[in-house]
């Protein structure tokens, strides 16, 4: 037993059973024994592998939708470049790499970094050493700086915790994490949970059994409300689901393989698919505009990613085209690539028209 189970557990015999997100939060970012707060999950030698890990072109394809931004929004003489959950700063450093093919733009970019961990902070000092930008970090956007911002988020809304609420014959009942025969299990409040109505999908219509799930969106509630006082825009790429409805979804990660989400707390990855349809809601009721969700094969391919492999394969050994390919195929291909599951929707200031990437 490790020992944020040991917390957890005591915890539970304190208090009672405790909601699945304040599990998912204890589990991925406890100041001590976090998932996060604690190790590098990415890679082969990881739990994961993320876009920016596959291939560069995906860095660059998101560095010059940036750029495109930056320019329908005037082209302001400065920027707040803005990553939450930036990772490795793997996909910041292929960002600010093919800003370059922009002079002006590159110029104008201020980096801030939105991260909790220390350990993968100290990951992204390393990789943004040699990029010669100024980078600040931050744990939380409210400490962002005023001004412009353009905010890219990749595989961050699936960490934010979710809550869930199972239907059954008695009414919504949240589900929790409690103890049954001395280990950690889900279970059922015994009471219904109230107004449970202002929460469902406008509409819906559940079984018995049904679960639904409801996700803290502050962040993404504090981006929107930022670009609709001093703009820019936002570009959030994740896995989910278009159109809000039912299912479970919570899922745990560790070694490239799933795993039970109650076993080993903090030694796996715990995530859940993303509402899409309730993450623009979100973003609307702050005054800004929302564009997507597409998939992110589409929005990839948009912007020239396919193009961009060619250029990369030209005069290049077979082993070489080999793995471009490989890797085009999974950031763009259907399943097991991450070209259909994963999707794009970006959070744009009313004052700016059109921006790239998403074309039907």
């Amino acid at each position: 037993m490790n020992p944020l189970e040991q917390e957890i557990r005591a915890l539970i015999e304190s208090e009672g059973p405790i909601p699945v997100s304040r599990y998912m939060a204890l589990c991925l970012g406890h100041p001590r024994h976090g998932y996060y707060m604690t190790r590098d999950p990415f890679g082969a030698s990881g739990d994961f592998v993320t876009a920016p890990e596959v291939s560069q072109m995906f860095g660059e394809m998101i560095g010059i939708w940036c750029a495109e931004v930056w320019r329908a929004a005037g082209e302001p003489a400065k920027i707040n470049l803005v990553e939450l959950g930036p990772g490795r700063g793997t996909l910041m450093a292929d960002v600010l790499r093919a800003a370059k093919i922009v002079p002006a733009f590159r110029a104008a970019i201020d980096v801030h970094l939105v991260e909790t961990s220390p350990a993968l902070a100290e990951a992204q000092r390393k990789t943004l050493s040699a990029s010669g930008a100024t980078v600040r970090w931050h744990e939380s956007v409210a400490t962002l700086p005023g001004g412009p911002l353009i905010v890219i988020a990749n595989e961050f809304v699936d960490a934010l915790p979710v809550d869930q609420f199972m239907k059954t014959e008695t009414g919504w009942h949240e589900r929790r994490v409690g103890l049954r025969e001395g280990q950690l299990a889900f279970a059922l409040d015994p009471a219904p949970f109230p107004k449970i109505e202002t929460l469902l999908p406008q509409g819906a219509q559940a079984r018995t059994g049904a679960l639904f799930e409801r996700r803290d969106l502050t962040p993404v509630r504090e981006i929107a409300r930022r670009i609709a006082a001093d703009g820019d825009a936002a570009l959030l790429i994740d896995y989910g689901h278009e159109n809000s409805g039912f299912g479970d979804t919570l899922q745990a990660v560790r070694g490239h393989k799933p795993v039970d989400p109650l076993q080993g707390p903090s030694e796996a990855d715990l995530t859940a698919h993303v509402d899409f349809e309730a993450l623009a809601r979100t973003a609307l009721r702050e005054g800004v505009h929302t564009i997507g969700p597409v998939t992110q094969g589409q929005f990839l391919r948009n912007l020239g990613i396919e193009l961009r492999a060619e250029n990369l394969k030209r005069g290049k050994d077979a082993a070489t085209v080999a793995a471009v390919d490989t890797a085009l195929a999974r950031l763009t291909g259907p399943s097991p690539g991450m070209g259909e599951l994963f999707k794009a929707i970006a959070l744009v200031h009313p004052a700016i028209g059109d921006i790239p990437g998403f074309d039907t």
